[in-house]
């Protein structure tokens, strides 16, 4: 996550296809022209994901793609745009509140097509609001028979102690797909932010990542 101004913050969670040193150059890559972008002072999250899949699929030879949730919130108003390619839906827990996963039809991912236009979601967060998003390596953790942790199992290790601060929250999401998982290998790295709308302009979000 970064500020983009003084009211504006961004929150990116990204997830690259394939493995090894191609792969994570292309992420680095993706992220810093998503930030630039933003920085540039674009505040739509489907144009700044227009805008890097142009760049991100000349010279793609291998063929890559990036699946990436974009969020822009004006913080003094607590509203903001987010656009979804291709990755996990977010979850979403309003004060007082649980966890729960907000579904709406996604993008493709980044960097699959030319051309591409992103859908762009609207929403507004309230003081005490708390969004928690993740890659693919949280539901798709397996344990030795190779059973899903799942968003249930996610869900459930999220709304455990809800109203903590967001790094006991991620810490106990990562000690119960540890748990879960036992001693069985992994495939996919498993990445976590969540963040908590304070409301009042003159604080900033608290966010943590895991």
């Amino acid at each position: 996550f970064f500020l983009i101004d003084d009211d504006h913050i961004a929150f990116v969670i990204a997830d690259v296809s394939g493995k090894g040193v191609p792969a994570a150059l292309f992420m680095v890559i993706a992220k810093t022209l998503i930030k630039d972008r933003a920085l540039s002072g674009e505040y739509s999250p489907a144009k700044i994901l227009s805008s890097v899949n142009e760049q991100l699929c000349e010279g793609n030879e291998a063929e890559l793609f990036v699946t990436v949730w974009l969020a822009v919130i004006e913080i003094s108003t607590g509203k903001g745009k987010a656009a979804n390619a291709g990755h996990e839906h977010p979850t979403l827990k309003r004060a007082n509140g649980k966890y729960e996963l907000i579904e709406y039809r996604h993008s493709p991912a980044v960097a699959t097509m030319e051309g591409m236009k992103f859908r762009e979601h609207d929403f507004e967060l309230f003081p005490g609001d708390s969004v928690f998003v993740y890659t693919d390596g949280v539901p798709e953790a397996t344990d030795a028979n190779n059973v899903l942790f799942g968003n249930e199992r996610m869900l459930e290790a999220l709304n455990k102690y809800p109203d903590a601060d967001q790094e006991t929250i991620l810490r106990n999401v990562k000690a119960t797909v540890d748990a879960f998982v036992g001693s069985a290998p992994q495939f996919d790295d498993l990445t976590m932010l969540g963040f908590k709308y304070n409301g009042n302009g003159a604080q900033k979000p608290e966010a943590d990542k895991e």
